[in-house]
């Protein structure tokens, strides 16, 4: 049996992940799409909160792996890892962050990490125009410093099992065009 993938898209706000989700799912045969938006709490409790949610992932994704079906998120734990970095939290996640990166890569699944950005930071100034929410305060600044911090941890997972991608999202159409090309996606799925 073919080995299934796990695709994780990340990137700061305004980047266009919604968009690109949406693409791989309806581009995907075979395949689901899951939207996690962490949680508020900020304190203490909310690590704890953030640790026990994403082990209960992990401990479905091991249950899926026979299952012939490609697993697409829009967000999970790195997006955490990178709000803690920055300071939206009172805690560091560091701790939890690896250990559930280490039971990840164990899984058996070809697993790609996606980091959106945009080349042009003002992009961002129209696509935070929109209806949003509350979670994290959005703005320019905010987002171009996420952005730093998620290609900060592709980065740091250059020499794992999980294959890293970069991916401007200037252009939606050049952006399909690349993803295709490495997922191999047919374009008339």
């Amino acid at each position: 049996m073919q080995k299934r993938r796990i695709i994780i898209v990340e990137g700061p706000q305004g980047t266009g992940k919604t968009t690109l989700t949406n693409y791989l799912r309806e581009n995907i045969p075979s395949s689901n799409l899951y939207r996690l938006a962490g949680q508020k709490n900020k304190q203490e409790e909310g690590k704890k909160i953030s640790e026990k949610m994403y082990l209960a992932l992990l401990e479905y994704l091991e249950k899926m792996q026979d299952i012939p079906m490609d697993l697409i998120f829009d967000r999970t734990f790195f997006s955490e890892e990178v709000y803690a970095r920055l300071g939206y939290k009172e805690y560091s996640f560091t701790d939890v962050y690896k250990n559930l990166l280490e039971r990840l890569e164990k899984l058996n699944y070809d697993i790609y990490f996606i980091v959106l950005y945009l080349e042009n930071s003002k992009i961002y100034e129209k696509r935070l125009e929109r209806e949003h929410h509350t979670y994290q305060a959005f703005s320019v600044e905010n987002s171009m410093n996420q952005q730093r911090k998620y290609l900060e941890i592709k980065e740091e997972l250059e020499n794992t099992m999980i294959k890293t991608i970069p991916l401007a999202m200037d252009n939606f159409d050049k952006a399909y065009k690349k993803i295709n090309e490495i997922l191999e996606i047919e374009e008339d799925n």
